[in-house]
C-alpha cells in the first residue's frame, strides 16, 4: 500500500471520529507488513464502522483486503491490507493489549 492510500484511511477514520490515532512503521520489526495503524471506537457499533470505512475506502482505491478478523465482537476488529495491518479496537482492549507498546519495543541486539 502506497503511502497515499495509508493517508487517505487514516483521514477517513480520522473523519468517523476514530479515536487516538496511531500509525506505526513496523518494516524493521516484522515481515509481513510495512505499516500498522492502530484507532480507538467508541463502541462495538462505531468499531464495526469504522472497519467497515476502511475496508470500503481501500476497496475504491483498489485494494481488495485480504481478511477482517472480528467483526462479529466489535471489539477488536483486524482489517489486512497486505503491506498495511488495521487494528480498530474498543477502548479496554486497547488497553488491555496495548499493542503500541508491543510494537514499540526494540529489538534486543
Amino acid at each position: 500500500m502506497g503511502k497515499k492510500l495509508l493517508a487517505t484511511i487514516t483521514e477517513v477514520l480520522d473523519d468517523k471520529k476514530g479515536q487516538q490515532i496511531k500509525v506505526m512503521d513496523v518494516r524493521k520489526k516484522c515481515s509481513f507488513a510495512n505499516d500498522m495503524v492502530i484507532v480507538t471506537g467508541t463502541s462495538s457499533r462505531h468499531v464495526k464502522a469504522l472497519a467497515t470505512e476502511v475496508s470500503m475506502e481501500s476497496k475504491k482505491n483498489g485494494l481488495i483486503p485480504l481478511g477482517i478478523e472480528g467483526m462479529d465482537a466489535g471489539e477488536w476488529v483486524l482489517v489486512d491490507l497486505g503491506d498495511t495491518i488495521v487494528h480498530v479496537m474498543q477502548p479496554k482492549i486497547r488497553e488491555f493489549y496495548q499493542l503500541e507498546k508491543l510494537w514499540s519495543v526494540e529489538a534486543e541486539a
